[in-house]
């Protein structure tokens, strides 16, 4: 198993072991600052009620995402980070 897979794994016990769904789950996210990118972070959580803010560095090279957004169960909640992966350069929290 590569890590990725296990890290994922690991999520989901923890998540099934600590948290009671349907639940409001906060994502985190940091992205380079280019419109491209944030715009497909947000794409992600289209039309699923999600409140979106958003906080660009000191620098102005990155923003952080969060997204505060109604999950029902912890498969939801990975499917959504796996979706999320093909950001280039994106850092989940």
């Amino acid at each position: 198993m590569d890590k990725k897979a296990a890290f994922y794994k690991k999520l989901k016990i923890d998540l099934e072991e600590t948290t009671k769904f349907p639940t409001k789950y906060l994502y985190k996210f940091i992205v380079p600052s280019d419109e491209k990118k944030i715009q497909q972070v947000e794409t992600t959580f289209d039309h699923m009620g999600a409140v979106i803010t958003k906080k660009s560095s000191k620098t102005g090279k990155f923003i952080s995402i969060s997204i505060l957004v109604k999950m029902d169960d912890a498969d939801e909640v990975i499917k959504k980070y796996k979706e999320v992966e093909i950001v280039e350069g994106i850092i989940s929290l």
